[in-house]
């Protein structure tokens, strides 16, 4: 392995979500973890719980850090985070972090590791990303949910100018999309995305796209 390839085998994507208006605070602490940058979106967290959609409280406002960084100061910044935020309490927030496949900067790097492992390393999760039209991203949640998804994070993506776009593999990201990302476990990966091809026409020219990372570590992620 090249020495590139070496320093980007210990670099994470830290992803953090929380609810509004804490997102400053993660950055605060990331930075005294020696943590200087970070990314915060907008985003709506859905819950599946009946009394909470009868009071039309069902739409949680959240926001999410994302945040490259060493394994080891990822590693760091989330312990101190979950002495903060206490993650393993149900709605206290979720973190995880994935795998950097390349950087692109001042320095260019590329990872050697296989999209795919073998059935012995898969991973126990994966995320989901889903990219759809504004107003479609109930309906992925949805499909989703039939098929054994808990919940999800909408994001409302958009560019930074009336004329400027951003592209997710080669898709325009304009003001009038939005992302949702789910977490799955890895054996429910397949089903979800499968019902949310078919529920949504993901094949069709113009639908949406999804992709998946693998997730190396979570925090905050409890089974009922």
């Amino acid at each position: 392995m090249t020495e590139q390839h070496t320093e980007l085998a210990n670099i994470e994507l830290l992803t953090i979500i929380v609810n509004f208006g804490m997102g400053s605070k993660v950055l605060h602490i990331a930075k005294q973890c020696g943590i200087n940058g970070g990314t915060i979106c907008l985003a709506r967290g859905t819950v599946s719980n009946r009394i909470l959609d009868l009071l039309g409280l069902s739409d949680i406002r959240k926001e999410v850090v994302r945040m490259i960084s060493s394994k080891e100061a990822v590693h760091q910044l989330v312990h101190e985070l979950d002495q903060e935020f206490k993650f393993e309490k149900p709605n206290h927030g979720i973190a995880f972090t994935t795998s950097i496949c390349s950087v692109i900067g001042s320095r260019r790097y590329s990872s050697e590791k296989q999209v795919e492992g073998t059935e012995g390393d898969r991973p126990m999760y994966h995320a989901i990303h889903v990219v759809v039209d504004r107003g479609r991203a109930e309906d992925v949640v949805d499909a989703a949910n039939k098929a054994g998804s808990r919940g999800a994070t909408i994001i409302n993506a958009r560019g930074s100018g009336i004329h400027e776009t951003s592209k997710v593999f080669a898709m325009d990201i304009v003001p009038e999309k939005e992302i949702v990302l789910i977490l799955s476990e890895s054996d429910k990966t397949e089903g979800i995305v499968e019902s949310i091809r078919q529920h949504l026409h993901i094949d069709e020219p113009g639908k949406g796209i999804i992709y998946i990372q693998e997730v190396n570590k979570t925090y905050g992620l409890y089974k009922p």
